[in-house]
């Protein structure tokens, strides 16, 4: 298949020491690091100063800066932050979500070391989600907050943990102790704003990130200059077509989650690129906005996570000229929170061979918060989904396998962390006795005997489990398989069986999917009754697991759940993940109900 990217071929090396640990480097050197993004911004302001950097809606088109307008507002804007006194042990908490004042207040604040703290929107909009907002301002004891609305966020800025901290807003409306960004705007000619920049080093840190939360409190990853700087860098290295034109990417990926705030914003800012913010979302009543802001400009680089891409290809694929438009110039489709489905995969191949006769590189990277977050990547062409491809320059993977060769996943490298905020017990216990990041995650060597194959993910250790029997079910990887096998129906699903003597599933429905196929959804105490979902259900899980061999791997019952997954209950990661263990908690009821053989709505084997 002629493939329209130019891409470099891997090329590790592979060490087993006598431990039975495996070292893998890449036999790349890295390239060239900036010191700070800020250089970054000088460079492309000198370079293609009228160039847009970044766009959001406005009316019927968009409001753009270009690179000589956003390092103008960065410095006044830093002005104004000196002015207040403000700077490394004074952060600043974002509140609201990607916009283009978030981004040149974001910038402003690494330009003269005062660390920027964002935090998912959902934690300000969503009452019940307050307590992950009060933890954060807890932790980081913020100077001052941002939210783009102080009308839409009235209710949590008036938060009595915010009681002491400064409240900006892009509209102030008729809040009361607003402080209007504009007024940031006008700069402050009492401060060096130079002497401040000059002053920010690799060890600055930029940004305080919060972790998903999903197995305890969110911690704060101290994430620095160099962090940042160095995976550009790696990324450049992986990706040459990144240094040969600037990428544009129409993005909605949020700033507080690291793969959109500094994977995504980062890589537009290093190569001088274009940043359009897609204020759409992959959900239903707002991917109508998505294809809106494609159509009115389409990038050379696209991201997203997996469901995204499949309402994306479904919206391609009913639009001629967006798909023409869309493919003409397109590098790379780039995703990552899962495995793509293969079927999305191989409809995004048909329908640019059908544009232009080339296919772009479809690939995907592997990279945790503390890692800033790429540290591996598949940087050259494969042809099925699912394979995270091999370490980048400048990192070492320490694998340490198991007896099926599945191997822990450990990591040392200039984009890794030194720890998080406050927290030296659980800095310490984030590395291992030689210095390497123990990641908690899982993968295998696509081809053991050829490293340069790649590895895929095998899931999060902490996922997996034993049943009764004492066989260990690996959940994650088995969560794969199964959504690809229950596809459309199944949006997502949390695997059970722990301490039990068979493997369960508690399906998240694809409700249009489900009404598509023509069968009725009827609630009965948390859990959709349905004959004849319930009898596709079992015959899909049947033809499985007639060629499934063993326990571990073979499922017997099902069940679809009413409620749909809860951010305010923590059901939902601020990365927009299932937070499997409280899905199980607060459920427990309907767990209970799965394994009763009597109980209705079970759909069992």
């Amino acid at each position: 298949m002629k493939r329209t990217t130019e891409f470099l071929k891997h090329a590790v090396t592979r060490t087993d020491r006598d431990d039975g640990t495996i070292l893998l480097t890449s036999d790349y050197t890295l390239g060239p690091v900036t010191d700070r993004t800020g250089d970054w911004l000088h460079n492309w302001a000198d370079k293609a100063g009228g160039r847009v950097f970044i766009a959001e809606r406005s009316g019927a088109g968009w409001r753009e800066e270009s690179y000589i307008a956003t390092l103008q507002k960065v410095r006044a804007i830093a002005a104004s932050l000196l002015a207040r006194g403000m700077g490394p042990e004074t952060p600043i908490l974002i509140m609201s979500g990607n916009g283009v004042d978030h981004g040149l207040l974001t910038l402003a604040a690494q330009y003269v070391g005062v660390p920027t703290v964002p935090v998912a929107e959902q934690y300000s909009l969503i009452t019940g989600a307050h307590g992950r907002l009060q933890h954060a301002v807890q932790l980081v004891r913020p100077k001052m907050a941002y939210v783009i609305d102080a009308e839409q966020y009235a209710a949590a800025i008036v938060h009595p943990a915010l009681k002491d901290v400064e409240i900006v807003a892009t509209r102030t409306g008729q809040a009361g102790n607003v402080t209007s960004f504009d007024s940031l705007l006008a700069g402050d000619n009492s401060v060096d704003v130079d002497a401040a920049f000059a002053s920010v080093t690799p060890d600055t840190v930029a940004k305080i990130l919060m972790t998903s939360g999903s197995t305890s409190l969110p911690k704060g990853v101290l994430t620095t200059q160099k962090m940042m700087c160095v995976n550009q860098a790696q990324l450049a290295d992986s990706l040459p077509f990144l240094r040969a034109r600037p990428p544009r990417i129409v993005d909605w990926l949020p700033w507080n989650h690291v793969f959109g705030g500094s994977h995504n914003f980062n890589m537009i800012l290093a190569n001088g690129g274009s940043l359009y913010i897609d204020d759409g979302k992959p959900v239903k009543g707002l991917f109508d906005r998505t294809l809106e802001n494609h159509a009115l400009i389409t990038g050379n680089i696209v991201f997203n996570v997996p469901m995204g891409f499949s309402m994306l290809l479904e919206g391609l694929r009913k639009d001629a000229d967006l798909r023409q438009r869309f493919f003409e110039n397109l590098d790379m489709v780039f995703y990552a929170g899962a495995s793509l489905p293969q079927d999305v995969w191989e409809g995004f191949e048909t329908l640019a061979m059908e544009v232009k006769g080339e296919v772009p590189l479809m690939t995907s990277s592997w990279g945790l918060t503390e890692t800033a977050p790429a540290t591996m990547i598949q940087q050259e062409p494969t042809e099925s989904s699912g394979v995270i491809g091999v370490p980048m320059t400048g990192v070492t993977l320490k694998l340490i396998p198991d007896s099926d060769m599945r191997c822990e996943v450990r990591a040392k490298g200039p984009n890794i962390m030194d720890g998080y905020f406050e927290d030296p017990e659980k800095t310490a216990a984030a590395f291992d006795d030689e210095g390497y990041f123990i990641t908690g995650d899982a993968m295998s060597f696509v081809d053991s005997n050829d490293a340069n194959r790649g590895m895929r993910f095998d899931g999060r250790l902490s996922e997996d489990f034993k049943l009764q029997s004492g066989t260990w079910v690996r959940a994650a990887g088995l969560r794969l398989e199964l959504l690809s096998t229950l596809a459309p129906f199944a949006a997502d699903l949390v695997v059970t069986g722990q301490d039990r003597n068979e493997i369960g599933l508690m399906i998240f429905p694809n409700r249009e999917a489900i009404q598509a196929a023509g069968y009725t959804l009827d609630d009965d105490k948390g859990a959709y009754v349905c004959p004849k979902l319930r009898a596709d259900l079992e015959r899909r899980l049947k033809e499985r697991a007639a060629g499934t061999a063993g326990s571990s791997t073979r499922v017997t019952r099902a069940i679809v759940l009413a409620e749909p997954q809860s951010l305010m209950d923590g059901e939902i990661t601020a990365k927009g993940n299932l937070n499997f263990r409280m899905v199980l908690t607060r459920r427990a009821d309907l767990v209970t109900r799965l394994y009763n053989n009597d109980a209705t709505g079970i759909a069992k084997l």
